[in-house]
């Protein structure tokens, strides 16, 4: 079940804790299946609100390394995004930080996700956690090889990083698209919750494929990006407080999203 951009799709985020094989997970004193059962009620809460599509991340492994390769964390990761898409019904995604763009489309096979998010697809940055080399090559490559239909929607100038290259957003876009052969394209703030520039839309949109808003909408400024953006991937607005490492408030997502059903009536979508 793949994306629907037509709609303008609200995508929820399932921020896990500390999983198997990260600095922070803690064995002793932690049972897999809550963490399991803690991503589901996340992720069954963002459903009844009425969310388009959820994707999960593995927010809670700081500090995150470029690229994930511990087997037990990728195993973890397959079997939740499996039980997060039996129980919702909804298109999921993967998101492996900080940049395991491979990693994240085997889990996608493997669990029946629908899509993929890429920090850095096509071009090196520099972050906390070292530098993101390009994984495009990888990804097309495994995709071919398994003969998966799974989407890739690819960062550009992602937050909590500084582009090594001297690109503007339109030129790493259209990279992204003609090299990288995304599928679509997200635009953030500088930080975790910070709101985009209107005109970083704009501008990713030059590439020609749809925008997601990745970063920073809230009930306040959903409509500002409504008219130049194609979707919205919302993580803190939705949890208690506004902190992606507390728990989905219902009342949180069913504001947003009654906002964002108005919109869709109003164009006819």
């Amino acid at each position: 079940m793949k994306l629907n951009f037509m709609i303008k799709p609200v995508i929820g985020v399932v921020h896990l804790p500390p999983l198997p094989g990260s600095p922070l997970y803690r064995g002793w004193e932690t049972r897999f299946e809550d963490i399991v059962d803690r991503a589901i009620r996340d992720a069954m809460t963002l459903t009844e609100g009425g969310v388009d599509a959820i994707i999960v991340e593995n927010f809670g492994d700081k500090p995150f390394k470029p690229r994930v390769r511990e087997p037990e964390t990728i195993a973890a990761m397959a079997v939740i995004v499996r039980e997060v898409r039996r129980e919702t019904g909804l298109p999921v995604g993967v998101n492996v930080l900080r940049n395991s763009g491979p990693e994240a489309l085997a889990i996608a096979y493997a669990s029946g996700a629908s899509f993929i998010r890429v920090n850095s697809l096509v071009y090196p940055s520099y972050a906390p956690s070292g530098v993101l080399e390009p994984v495009a090559r990888e990804i097309v490559e495994l995709k071919t090889k398994l003969n998966a239909d799974i989407q890739v929607l690819a960062d550009v100038h992602v937050k909590h990083s500084v582009p090594v290259h001297g690109l503007s957003i339109v030129e790493e876009s259209i990279e992204a698209v003609e090299r990288g052969l995304a599928d679509a394209l997200i635009v953030t703030g500088k930080r975790t919750g910070e709101p985009v520039e209107a005109k970083d839309i704009v501008l990713a949109s030059k590439a020609g494929k749809p925008v997601l808003v990745g970063s920073g909408v809230t009930p306040r400024n959903i409509r500002l990006y409504w008219k130049i953006a194609s979707g919205f991937i919302v993580g803190s607005y939705f949890k208690e407080g506004g902190r992606p490492e507390n728990p989905v408030v219902v009342s949180r997502v069913k504001e947003l999203m009654d906002i964002v059903n108005f919109l869709r009536r109003k164009e006819g979508l």
